[in-house]
């Protein structure tokens, strides 16, 4: 069984690599040089906005089921550069959903808890969304896209993803954090936004899991732990054993020169937990796992 992954040098991605490799052959796609990843593991350097050449490349491996992590996920550039966060974000994602629908392969689409407003929280899958800025604008109409084209594809909506990099460097904040911990840096944690963090380790086996079962549709990929983000900043310099005085309250929404921020993002967890056998993890419980996870 081929898995195509997009994004390949990134934060989700790392995670998704270590759990497929060994059940998979792995091709991954990215736009700069990866280091080597084992036998079984293909790396092509591509852009995915060169759709002629990422459609040769896809008829080329024949993937059986695609995980598209790739995206302009940064929100106050995508507020900046809409026209390419819709490239990106929209334009390529049409693209492997087309590719995918027209071959028989499944797609995994990984979209994101900000895709709703905020007012209500704790939203299942079949919550309407609704976007507070144009980062969730773009993921929306991908959601559409991907489920549109096929019954057999499944739109993962990620909550916040917590964890150290499995493979590369990512984007992680807690790697950061923990950097600017151990340099005795104030960090600046939200109060206002309310989420339900996902470890990069659950998450990673969750998608792998997707990728190569029945389901299809929309499922929320979440943790068990609803908490605001301030709280969570807390949490975690106190299991790491640092100062509380380290963490510093703002309102995200009260920053100028920024994009707006859902309120309460936070998800319900309850369809993922009936049908993967990958279990959902407690705040406490992911941060062990990606802590002692082995590299």
């Amino acid at each position: 069984m081929r898995l195509l992954i997009t994004g390949f040098n990134g934060f989700v991605a790392g995670s998704v690599i270590a759990h497929a490799r060994g059940e998979w052959e792995i091709h991954g796609i990215g736009r700069s040089e990866s280091p080597s990843n084992g036998p079984g593991i293909y790396y092509h350097t591509l852009d995915l906005l060169d759709e002629e050449g990422f459609t040769a490349l896809f008829n080329k491996i024949r993937p059986d089921a695609v995980i598209h992590t790739a995206a302009m996920a940064n929100i106050d550039l995508c507020e900046q550069y809409q026209e390419q966060a819709e490239k990106i974000n929209v334009g390529v994602t049409k693209m492997i959903a087309r590719l995918c629908a027209a071959q028989g392969v499944k797609m995994v689409f990984c979209s994101t808890d900000t895709v709703f407003d905020g007012i209500k929280g704790d939203y299942i899958e079949s919550d309407p969304p609704h976007a507070v800025n144009f980062y969730a604008e773009t993921k929306i109409v991908g959601e559409q896209i991907v489920l549109s084209s096929s019954p057999d594809n499944v739109v993962a909506r990620l909550a916040l993803v917590m964890g150290i990099p499995v493979i590369g460097k990512g984007n992680s904040f807690l790697a950061d954090m923990m950097e600017k911990l151990k340099k005795g840096i104030q960090i600046p944690f939200p109060a206002n936004e309310v989420r339900t963090p996902v470890d990069v380790i659950t998450l990673g086996s969750s998608l792998v899991e997707l990728a190569g079962n029945q389901y299809g549709g929309i499922i929320h990929l979440s943790g068990c732990t609803k908490i605001n983000r301030y709280q969570m900043g807390l949490e975690i310099a106190a299991a790491l054993g640092y100062s509380p005085d380290l963490i510093l309250s703002v309102n995200s929404n009260a920053m100028p020169g920024r994009a707006p921020r859902a309120n309460d993002a936070s998800m319900d967890n309850s369809l993922a937990r009936q049908i993967l056998k990958t279990p959902m993890r407690t705040l406490s419980e992911g941060l062990s796992l990606t802590l002692n996870f082995k590299r």
